[in-house]
């Protein structure tokens, strides 16, 4: 269903029902991603010893990343839940997914067994092609919601 600016607004819109499936989405996504910080936030150990397990960044590199990726991650996600700054936030996670996937693709492909440290430090573990076909599911939600969630300007 079409846009339409309220009358004297400047940038508010009315969205019609169609737009609904984009704001869950959009939400969903958001919950996903908040979930996925917020559980290795009190970590960094653990996530930069996963991070390590890939064999791609120097030991500094790790604790970077785990350092900034899991805030990254969450505060993503409470944008994306919250409505604010949506075009930088489903921008910047897709930008995560496919570094996410990218890193995952290069692990099978080396042959390593570890664990993704998708959703937990020092968890249960989770197979990088399982983890690989959840991002893909993750990435065309990401390129769904930023379909349905563009502003008009």
């Amino acid at each position: 269903m079409a846009r339409c600016r309220l009358p004297g607004g400047r940038g508010n819109e009315v969205r019609g029902k169609g737009d609904r499936a984009g704001l869950l989405v959009r939400v969903l996504l958001g919950a996903v991603f908040l979930y996925a910080g917020c559980t290795k936030i009190g970590t960094l150990s653990a996530f930069a010893g996963d991070i390590a397990a890939y064999r791609l960044l120097p030991h500094f590199g790790n604790y970077l990343a785990a350092a900034v990726v899991p805030w990254l991650e969450a505060v993503c996600g409470f944008l994306l839940i919250v409505g604010w700054r949506i075009r930088g936030a489903l921008a910047t996670t897709t930008l995560l997914i496919v570094v996410f996937m990218t890193v995952l693709a290069s692990a099978l492909v080396r042959g390593l067994d570890i664990d993704c440290g998708c959703f937990r430090a020092g968890g249960a573990k989770t197979p990088a092609w399982q983890a690989l076909a959840r991002d893909s599911l993750l990435l065309a939600a990401t390129l769904f919601a930023q379909r349905k969630n563009k502003k008009t300007v």
